[in-house]
């Protein structure tokens, strides 16, 4: 089993940048593919980016490409989410998840962190 645990989130002005990070125990990230997800009140969630285990392959929801950057550092059990140029409709809680391939759809992804919250005030 992956244990994963997401840490970075916090609050932000409009325009501003964070870094969240996934961090996995228990497991390596090995073979696994990362993605992210947000879900805000009121509203489903929402793919935002995965990365093959590999790292050689990226996705990106249309909503934050450009301004977000998923990458993986093996040394450190470690996945990131780079967001840049934040936008009050970035504001949810961010989870990170584990799954065969890096698909856009959550029930592909097998294990889950309990999510880090993101607000960004305009």
């Amino acid at each position: 089993q992956v244990q994963l645990v997401e840490s970075g989130g916090g609050l932000v002005q409009a325009g501003g940048s964070l870094r969240l990070s996934c961090a996995a125990s228990g497991h390596t990230f090995g073979y696994w593919a990362t993605g992210w997800f947000r879900q805000a009140p009121g509203k489903e969630r929402e793919f935002v980016a995965a990365i093959h285990f590999r790292g050689d392959s990226t996705v990106y929801a249309d909503s934050v490409k450009g301004r977000f950057t998923i990458s993986r550092d093996g040394a450190k059990n470690t996945v990131y989410l780079e967001m840049n140029s934040l936008k009050a409709e970035d504001t949810a809680v961010y989870s990170c998840a584990v799954g065969r391939s890096p698909t856009v759809l959550s029930g592909d992804y097998v294990y889950w962190g309990q999510g880090t919250q993101v607000t960004v005030s305009s």
